[in-house]
């Protein structure tokens, strides 16, 4: 694989192209893998067991689901980041050009498919496929803060093939593998040629773009007990692995928007020369989360639900992209991201109105991982959330049900202040950011 000089410049590129990997392992995961429990803010997920999605949230619960369960749905995803420019600079460190970006958020579908199997009275198998890590980011071209994220996309796949034991009449305990493939795409700008200006101040003759494919799997595990406490009471404690996923690919450079008034036409020259693939590799460590849930009957019209939840986002640190550049310099570059852990507490409750039909309503804090504004990327501008939810569940018949919920996220105000990475200038201002989901959920028990 042949690189291109001017490796000074071109240094430069590879090294901004960390910012765009870094992104790779942000604040992403979906916890919206049913349709069923968006209606109460997921409160209870590891102790609901009301249908077959069990298998993701505590895959013990499956022992409440007598002979043979589907379910499958999905939740659809339109997240708003709104940025206003609050003192931007470019690599220059002169005033950046370009707008806000326009509204980054775009519609995303979290899809789900679940299956369990009363093998015996004591033992159930199952399976999932659903998409824990996803999500759009999608500025306009050309935008103030371009050096840092234009476009950022990360799609997953989860399959996950479970087990579960009733050890007790009140006691039951499951486990599951699960294969999970990650597929990021990121683009940005990158600072052309760099020259002298009017006045002696130096100037960057026109763009590159740079994007970075990357695609990975690895395995990982889960496991949970349910616990009946009471006739009225049932606790379930789940977790999730951490999954470590080895992803390579592609960062392409190619030419833009560049000054012909500068002497480098689109067509060639030393801008041209810049143009090419480049083989990049990284490794990631996805978090491992926990979940404590309750779910307790009032009384034969009430159902209240609480939840306390833990992802090890911590897990991340930085980020480092190794390269295939034949000088030392720039075959590695690092990303400090400093993530913390986060919590998220739920509460919830369902209102069975008739046999057809029950009503749901939840709250629910959720918090970051990024740990302040100097860490912030513009590929996430994440900040801590709160959720209200209401949905309703309509029983065609005892064995087959639809689920329906809506819920909305309000995000506290967000700044951001990123010099992480110097050759993408600063990106300085505030943030307006909101969420709406929908999900629906079709069960059936054979």
């Amino acid at each position: 694989m042949k690189l291109h000089h001017p490796i000074k410049t071109l240094s430069a590129v590879i090294v901004g192209l960390g910012t765009v990997g870094a992104a790779h392992g942000a604040g992403f995961q979906l916890l919206e893998q049913n349709g069923s429990g968006l209606g109460s803010a997921y409160a209870g997920s590891a102790a609901i067991a009301e249908d077959a999605s069990t298998v993701y949230y505590n895959p013990a619960g499956m022992t409440l689901l007598p002979g043979m369960n589907a379910s499958a749905g999905a939740v659809a995803i339109k997240p708003s980041f709104k940025f206003s420019n609050g003192g931007s600079t470019s690599p220059t460190g002169q005033p950046a050009t370009g707008g806000n970006g326009g509204d980054a958020g775009s519609w995303g579908a979290a899809p789900n498919a679940y299956f369990t199997w009363e093998v015996t009275p004591r033992w159930w198998l199952g399976l999932g496929v659903g998409a824990p890590f996803g999500l759009m980011t999608d500025y306009q071209q050309g935008w103030a803060g371009r050096y840092h994220s234009e476009k950022f996309s990360i799609e997953s796949i989860n399959i996950n093939p479970s087990i579960a034991f009733k050890a007790t009449d009140t006691l039951s305990i499951g486990a599951g593998l699960n294969w999970m493939q990650l597929d990021a795409d990121y683009r940005k700008a990158v600072p052309g040629i760099m020259q002298p200006g009017g006045g002696g101040v130096p100037g960057y003759y026109g763009d590159l773009s740079a994007r970075v494919k990357a695609k990975g799997d690895a395995w990982g595990w889960n496991a949970g007990i349910l616990w009946q406490a009471t006739p009225d009471t049932r606790f379930g404690l789940s977790y999730r692995s951490k999954i470590k996923i080895d992803a390579d690919g592609t960062t392409t450079i190619a030419n833009r928007n560049i000054n012909p008034a500068a002497g480098f036409g689109t067509g060639g020259g030393i801008i041209n020369a810049l143009s090419g693939a480049y083989y990049a590799e990284t490794s990631v460590e996805l978090p491992d989360t926990a979940i404590l849930s309750v779910v307790h009957s009032l009384n034969d019209r009430w159902t209240l639900l609480g939840d306390v939840s833990w992802t090890g986002w911590s897990s991340i640190p930085n980020l480092t992209i190794d390269t295939a550049h034949p000088n030392p310099a720039a075959q590695k570059s690092k990303l400090d991201l400093r993530f913390k852990d986060a919590w998220r507490v739920a509460l919830g409750a369902h209102y069975r109105y008739s046999d057809s039909w029950t009503f749901k309503g939840g709250v629910a804090w959720d918090q970051s991982p990024v740990q302040s504004d100097t860490y912030r990327p513009a590929s996430l501008p994440d900040n801590d959330r709160y959720w209200v939810s209401i949905g309703a569940k309509y029983n065609f018949s005892k064995s087959t049900s639809i689920d329906l919920g809506y819920a909305h996220l309000f995000v506290k105000s967000t700044s951001v202040n990123n010099t992480s990475a110097p050759t993408a200038g600063t990106l300085r201002g505030d943030y307006k950011s909101s969420a709406d989901l929908i999900g629906l959920q079709f069960s059936h028990q054979f």
